[in-house]
């Protein structure tokens, strides 16, 4: 009869290798064949991790992102249809007698869509043709960015005929 049992890492010897008579050492690592815990083993041949990584990352994990120039910076201005200020007119604004009052002054107002409601609007920047449908309907237009007003265009318009005329 055995008094004293050994320790179960000196009976398990593997030949000195360190994986306790279980073969290849990666058996040992708790998770399976996976490569180990979490993302190690993610690397070139990794595709039975891909649904782990999509999971948790979105599909913009592999592959390339793509390189900007420095100079180059993206447009962050705010765009807006006439269409949709149209549909969600009680979103953007409040009824008031000469028509509904819409405050948008960080957006660029677009001329997509039409206009069947008169429009008071203060915005960013516009488009010609947002001006001109604005103007249209009976509407004002605003606008924050030292863009020229259509009256001021026109009269610079009608004095540079007005020169060619007189030479």
């Amino acid at each position: 009869m055995k008094t004293k049992k050994r320790k179960k890492s000196s009976r398990m010897h593997g030949r000195n290798m360190g994986t306790h008579g279980r073969g290849a050492r990666k058996k040992a690592k708790k998770s399976g064949h996976k490569g180990g815990k979490g993302m190690s083993g993610s690397g070139k041949r990794a595709d039975h991790k891909k649904t782990l990584i999509t999971k948790l990352y979105g599909n913009k994990y592999f592959g390339k992102q793509g390189i900007t120039s420095k100079g180059t910076k993206k447009d962050k201005r705010q765009r807006i249809n006439l269409e949709q200020i149209q549909k969600n007119l009680e979103k953007y604004g409040k009824k008031t007698i000469k028509g509904y009052e819409i405050n948008l002054n960080k957006y660029k107002i677009l001329g997509k869509g039409e206009i069947k409601e008169k429009l008071i609007i203060t915005a960013l920047e516009a488009s010609k043709s947002a001006i001109e449908k604005i103007k249209k309907s009976g509407g004002e237009i605003t606008l924050a960015n030292k863009q020229k007003p259509e009256k001021e265009i026109k009269k610079e318009e009608n004095q540079k005929a007005d020169k060619t005329e007189a030479q």
